[in-house]
């Protein structure tokens, strides 16, 4: 029996090992071996085969191991439970009814096969389509989807002029954040003046709880070469730079390899496929900076500059990299493009709402039961990621917010729950697609802290070059600080919200354009939260300690001297078998006097702002 599964043909059983960084990092290169070595030790070699694959998505299970033809789903796979998954795979074997098969977050009931598993099967995987199903070191993997036919498509096929046209007519808009129309990008490029251009992959994915370009390369490193390849032969330029942070060391490891494979079967380096055109491409390692991601930073990194912003215009398709035409995109947005040449910008243009066609890929995490990478069509609603994929919120607990865009974008309530995910809709609410990050919170999480947070990030990461971006985020930083310390007052809020509009309107590139967002969302949905905390001295979710405040109580007090002993900075005074008290100038809200109160006595308890709660 023979069946397809992300277009590579499979006979007898194939065992697919989930090795992205989250399921290597949970042991699934040692999981990988025991496996090759049980199935041998079985006499099982001829007809199981073991392979390597990027991530599968599913990254709360991990590590994973998927059995085709059958689409068997292993999840949370250990050692020891390698003998049993290969006994399984002979002849006479049985699936296994117990663990590590998957268990649905909502019914607790084992699911044997991946494409009944909710997370998957909501999905509209294109870009992800290869991620999870090939071998990403093995260049016949990925010839065997079909491979590099968009690339001999283009260049025997098709003229420069018509790819942009197809790229135009397909309405793919760049999937880094911003979504500004590819094709003008790709157009602007293509008619500069000079011999002299570059493209360049923006793979600087620097959001808090982002991380799909990572998967992406990780899973199908070609995918993003062949995209960028075809850039190169549309705007006639014969040099490519992959701009990749250091931290990502296996993806970098996967795209050398790939580089690697494709020069040498004739995808990349000169005359490529025996044609006219010429076409390298080169990684460069980032050093982290989140600055890095804006365009123009990202441009003088490259040119080995302090990466700091500049000023535009021009743009660089004017004047990019060493003062030549540049095109820079997303690793999504490059991933895109053998879709649209292979079936058309009219099949394209039939994913997605009107004005935002294709697909969007998120990193789905946070309180969430299903966390991992999600690909979805866009005008989904979050709803329908939220709890039809992610499996809604853990224990039952009630939804919040939800963070899109990362530090970028805004924290939307419960009631925008029914918001369309395109970049349109999340603007007109207040945030942004950004980079594909997706952050769930629930009740137990504080809105003003989750606030403070992002601005932290921001202002940590911003280069400081202008005013509004470097004294304003630090300005938002300090009355956001005090607040969680309870020494907010109600004139802050407007001060937060002027900040905001000053720093969105005065700085030099996106980082602080966008910076105010989580608070300026924050205070629009959630400005009861901020009240609280600055009338009631309160945090609802109990997250503040600074207004957290544990007192002794006279009544139950009997003297016993245990919280003085554990108190670590002798903020406790009182003589044995006497009342004690707590010197509240001293205590650093530890609460080790609460965890080590005898529960007989129940002597301490916990006052948060203006009630006297029980924990």
């Amino acid at each position: 029996m023979k069946i397809r599964r992300g277009g590579i043909r499979m006979s007898n059983k194939t065992c697919l090992i989930c090795q992205g960084t989250g399921c290597v990092s949970a042991g699934s290169r040692e999981i990988h071996a025991s496996l090759e070595k049980e199935i041998e030790q079985l006499g099982l070699s001829k007809d199981v085969k073991v392979k390597r694959t990027g991530c599968h998505g599913f990254c709360e299970q991990g590590p994973l191991v998927v059995v085709e033809p059958e689409g068997l789903f292993y999840a949370g796979v250990k050692v020891d439970d390698v003998p049993d998954i290969a006994r399984s795979l002979s002849p006479q074997g049985e699936p296994l009814e117990e663990k590590p098969l998957y268990h649905d977050s909502a019914t607790g009931n084992p699911i044997t096969h991946y494409h009944d598993i909710s997370f998957y099967n909501k999905q509209q995987r294109t870009v992800l389509q290869n991620c999870g199903n090939i071998d990403p070191e093995e260049i016949g993997d990925y010839l065997a989807t079909g491979g590099y036919q968009s690339l001999r498509k283009a260049l025997f096929e098709m003229s420069p002029g018509q790819i942009v046209d197809e790229v135009k007519r397909s309405g793919l808009r760049g999937l880094g954040g911003a979504g500004f129309p590819t094709w003008i990008k790709w157009e602007a490029c293509q008619r500069a003046p000079g011999d002299e251009k570059y493209v360049i992959c923006n793979a600087d994915e620097g959001d808090p709880g982002a991380f799909q370009d990572r998967s992406i390369l990780e899973g199908d490193p070609h995918s993003v070469l062949k995209g960028m390849i075809i850039a190169g032969y549309a705007i006639g330029a014969r040099k490519g730079y992959v701009y990749v942070r250091a931290e990502y060391p296996l993806a970098i490891k996967r795209l050398e390899i790939a580089i690697d494979q494709a020069r040498k079967k004739g995808f990349i380096g000169k005359s490529i496929l025996d044609s006219n055109f010429s076409f390298d491409i080169e990684i460069f390692q980032g050093a982290g900076a989140f600055v890095c991601g804006e365009e123009t930073a990202l441009l003088a990194s490259i040119e080995g500059k302090r990466g700091m912003p500049r000023p535009r215009p021009p743009f660089p398709a004017q004047s990019g990299l060493w003062g030549k035409p540049t095109l820079i995109s997303n690793v999504k947005t490059y991933a895109n493009i053998r879709w649209i040449v292979n079936k058309g910008a009219d099949w394209f243009a039939g994913i997605g709402t009107e004005g935002c066609k294709g697909t969007a890929i998120f990193s789905l995490t946070g309180k969430i039961a299903n966390s991992g990478i999600v690909e979805v069509p866009m005008g989904i609603t979050l709803r329908e990621i939220i709890y039809g994929i992610g499996g809604g919120i853990p224990g039952g607990k009630p939804f919040k917010a939800v963070q899109t865009g990362g530090p970028s974008g805004g924290c939307l309530p419960a009631e925008l729950l029914d918001t369309p995910v395109d970049f349109d809709s999340l603007k007109a609410a207040g945030s942004m697609m950004g980079s594909g990050g997706m952050v769930v919170v629930d009740e137990d999480t504080c809105i003003v802290d989750l606030a403070r947070y992002f601005v932290d990030f921001a202002t940590k990461e911003s280069c400081g070059e202008c005013a509004p971006c470097r004294l304003g985020t630090n300005q938002m930083l300090d009355i956001l600080n005090d607040i969680v310390e309870g020494k907010g007052e109600m004139e802050d809020i407007d001060i937060l919200e002027s900040l905001g509009m000053g720093i969105k309107k005065g700085s030099l590139c996106g980082l602080g354009q966008t910076a105010p967002n989580p608070v300026l969302t924050t205070l629009k949905y959630f400005r009861e939260e901020y009240e609280e905390h600055i009338i009631e001295k309160k945090c609802r979710a109990k997250v503040c300690k600074d207004l957290i405040h544990f007192i002794i109580m006279p009544d139950r007090c009997t003297g016993c001297h245990i919280c003085t002993k554990v108190c670590p900075v002798n903020a406790i005074s009182g003589d044995p078998k006497q009342i004690h008290e707590i010197d509240q100038e001293l205590c650093i809200k530890c609460g080790l006097c609460f965890e080590k109160c005898p529960p007989k006595f129940g002597a301490i308890e916990k006052n948060y702002g203006s009630k006297v709660m029980e924990d």
